[in-house]
């Protein structure tokens, strides 16, 4: 590994300093590698090794304003606000024009939540820095604390045009756009921004995002390509890429993409599920549950790995197979309403009906209140012939769905078997009132209340 000559430096001092520990030798640093040793060990989260630096550093160097000041950030990092004010004050009044006094300043009121102060001693700052991107980043994120995203982008971009590869402040900046629902915004700035930084492969895939998050998945496709040609080992550039390519039905190319991905890195379960998908699309039914087989190999856990293989045994018309991996999901995470939904749909197809009831039943104790699974499992409950489990079901579903014509006409039904006519004329008119075209659910469901005199009657004055 090459380390830059600052970067040798510092691990040369925090190797003598550590030695320094373990023999009880004293050895002589100079404050500046007493603050980097503490910043270190701050950053690290050993904060014991920082304070016995820090004491050390002053011993050595009592009149160290480096040193103080790295004291004021370890007293803010510990919450101790009114000590590093304190010692604050009394570094302002030797050092006014020191900007490191301003920005602790500002670090104690945005601890304090008063981001408008934080932002006042920020701009003090700006007076006597030399690091303007900084600074601008930092006042940016006090912005954004207060869920000003225009300001925050605003700094955010006078930061980056101090600082073109600042990598954070680009995607903070990106961020707000995106908050902001400012696409076409967003893609004028990159533009601007790539006109400048034509290398930035960040630059490229950002604006290669906004493309996709405006479906213009061409342009997607041509900005990922960018990146990637800049950064042959972006993985994320060739992730994105793939999905545009998914969107534009250039399967062959996504899979390419893909197969890319996996070069750089280990497969994840989403990429094998993903080219599963292409590979299905491309109707190489072989390849694709390979690729399936091997997601679920990857990552048990993951819902949608077996859910599509599932699916895709469904859509084989293997119902049998499909039911098999269905219930290693279930043994696998029986609170998923999603695998209690596939078993119930599955068992259906197989004609065991009660076994379908049984899936759709737990689908719902396990969440699932979409309007297709109560009409599924009432057909299933209908076919088994329990209608008043079927109208109870159906009635609760209506406080979720109340103005859907599809409860309207299966309840008109169900009530129409059991012969309570009046409830079953007092639904069939909140159906036609509701949706007269669709009336035909009724016939579909029903043929055989749909052939009733007075249920033709009130149709038929319905229509007039």
């Amino acid at each position: 590994m090459n380390l830059s000559h600052e970067e040798e430096e510092n691990s040369l001092s925090l190797s003598k300093f550590e030695s320094m520990l373990k023999t009880n030798k004293v050895f002589f640093f100079d404050s500046e590698e007493f603050e980097d040793i503490i910043l270190h060990y701050m950053d690290t989260g050993r904060l014991n090794l920082a304070k016995k630096a820090l004491k050390l550093g002053l011993e050595q160097h009592p009149k160290s304003t480096g040193l103080k000041l790295v004291h004021v950030e370890m007293l803010v990092y510990e919450d101790k606000l009114d000590i590093a004010e304190k010692l604050l004050n009394e570094l302002y009044a030797i050092e006014p024009t020191n900007e490191e006094i301003y920005i602790q300043k500002a670090n104690i009121y945005s601890k304090k939540d008063d981001h408008l102060k934080a932002i006042e001693f920020l701009k003090i700052a700006l007076q006597y820095t030399e690091d303007y991107a900084d600074v601008y980043s930092m006042i940016g994120m006090e912005f954004l604390f207060m869920d000003n995203l225009e300001q925050a982008k605003e700094n955010f971009i006078k930061c980056l045009e101090e600082d073109t590869e600042d990598y954070s402040a680009l995607y903070n900046v990106v961020y707000c756009f995106d908050f902001l629902d400012q696409n076409e915004e967003a893609i004028i700035y990159l533009n601007s921004f790539i006109n400048h930084n034509p290398y930035s492969e960040v630059a490229w895939h950002q604006l290669g995002r906004q493309y996709y998050a405006l479906k213009n998945y061409e342009k997607a496709v041509w900005a990922f390509e960018y990146a990637t040609i800049i950064d042959e080992g972006f993985l994320g550039a060739y992730m994105e890429k793939a999905k545009s390519f998914e969107k534009l039905k250039k399967f062959q190319e996504a899979i390419d993409c893909y197969t890319t991905a996996i070069e750089l890195d280990d497969p994840s379960s989403f990429v094998l599920l993903r080219m599963a998908k292409c590979y299905e699309r491309l109707k190489n039914t072989e390849l694709a549950l390979s690729y399936y087989l091997k997601t679920v190999h990857e990552d048990p856990l993951l819902d949608k790995g077996w859910v599509a293989i599932t699916d895709f045994y469904i859509r084989q018309k293997d119902f049998q197979k499909a039911l098999y991996y269905v219930n290693k999901a279930i043994g696998i995470d029986g609170e998923n309403p999603m695998y209690w939904k596939r078993f119930a749909a599955v068992n259906s197809a197989l004609h065991l009906f009660e076994e379908a009831e049984y899936g759709y039943r737990k689908a719902f104790e396990c969440g699932d209140v979409h309007l297709d699974t109560f009409t599924l499992w009432t057909d299933v409950l209908q076919f088994l012939g329990e209608f008043e489990t079927a109208i109870e079901i159906l009635l609760e579903a209506t406080n979720l769905f109340p103005e859907e014509y599809e409860m309207e006409y299966r309840l008109a039904g169900l009530y129409h078997l059991i012969n309570d006519t009046i409830k079953g004329n007092f639904h069939l008119y909140n159906g036609l009132r509701l949706n007269f075209a669709n009336r035909t659910v009724l016939k579909d469901y029903f043929p055989v209340v749909w052939e009733r005199t007075e249920v033709q009657n009130q149709i038929a004055k319905f229509e007039q």
